[in-house]
């Protein structure tokens, strides 16, 4: 068994290529053109895990190699998190957690959230893991509708030709279609648009299924109420687990807030980001953004300042030329 050795050391690999016989993969690995031609006598290419996006499976098939994939090992898995993510951002469980470790639940109540049961979920891919999300949404008495590259006649559920068209009907858009080029950028802004400032995104595909500046945007500017990913492409998960969009600064204070888990991830938007592109508006660093979410907070009487810390909180408004804004408890 040799792990990675064509990147980890090229001219040793060239010595083994000629006597690989098979290819071991997991759902991540890239296994292209250029791989599978420097090894002429494999024969299979086994990949443990349901995506198999990362292999080149033409060049496969154009030089006799089977490819293979395991894809009922982690339905039930997906599934779950789905589910999982659904009760999340509908409940807001992730921001309901951060109310009370920041301690702000001794300035009043958190806000209400979503109902979840009952409400319209929409499926974007209707194959195994679909079919398992939306059984564990109809426990929670929720309508299933969904798009598909087919419709699936026995399905019972609501088939709609476009993932616009679905989310312009749902409350719940949970994407679970295969990746790759095909359906890259399926969710764009105009799906977005579509599934408005109450609708909820939950991507458990391929992060490239989801554009992300647009989504990025999209909870900006409250286009969508909030959005959860499973899997990401460039943005850190935690970013989108508490982006509600109720106030565009949320969307701003996660994504800043996940920078500082040193994602290395280099994508197109974040070249933008630092290149002064579409969504160079977001404020840095994280303590910026934190600290005028905090000061709108104060000024509309949203957060009782007591003490040293109101008066902290004035000599920083006379500081910075602004009104004294903290509202006392008595």
């Amino acid at each position: 068994v040799h792990d990675r050795t064509h990147d980890t050391d090229p001219d040793a690999f060239a010595q083994l290529a000629p006597r690989i016989v098979g290819v071991a993969a997991n759902g991540e690995s890239r296994v292209s053109r250029e791989l599978l031609a420097r090894l002429p006598n494999a024969k299979v290419v086994s990949v443990f895990g349901v995506g198999y996006d990362g292999v080149d499976v033409a060049a496969a098939i154009e030089t006799g190699k089977l490819v293979g994939h395991t894809p009922d090992v982690l339905t039930d898995d997906v599934a779950d998190l789905a589910m999982g993510l659904v009760l999340s951002i509908g409940r807001n469980i992730p921001l309901a957690d951060g109310f009370v470790r920041q301690g702000q639940w001794a300035q009043g109540p958190f806000r209400l959230s979503k109902k979840v049961s009952g409400s319209r979920m929409g499926i974007v891919g209707l194959g195994r893991i679909g079919k398992a999300i939306a059984r564990r949404a109809e426990g929670f008495g929720m309508s299933i509708s969904y798009t598909a590259r087919s419709q699936k006649a026995d399905s019972g559920y609501r088939f709609f030709p476009s993932a616009k068209d679905l989310a312009a009907n749902v409350d719940f858009l949970v994407v679970i279609t295969p990746g790759g080029a095909g359906t890259r950028h399926l969710i764009n802004g105009e799906v977005l648009q579509a599934l408005g400032p109450k609708g909820f995104l939950i991507n458990v595909a391929r992060g490239s299924v989801v554009d992300e500046e647009a989504l990025l945007q999209a909870l900006q500017s409250g286009t969508i109420a909030g959005a959860m990913q499973g899997m990401q492409l460039g943005i850190p998960a935690i970013a989108l687990s508490q982006a509600r969009g109720f106030r565009g600064e949320e969307a701003k204070i996660s994504w800043e807030t996940a920078e500082t888990f040193g994602d290395p991830i280099e994508t197109e938007g974040r070249k933008s980001y630092r290149a002064g592109g579409p969504l160079a508006d977001r404020p840095r660093p994280a303590e910026r953004a934190v600290r005028l979410a905090r000061d709108e907070a104060i000024a509309g009487g949203e957060i009782d300042l007591v003490g040293a810390d109101a008066e902290a909180a004035d000599a920083q408004a006379a500081e910075a030329g602004r009104p004294k804004m903290a509202k006392r408890s008595t």
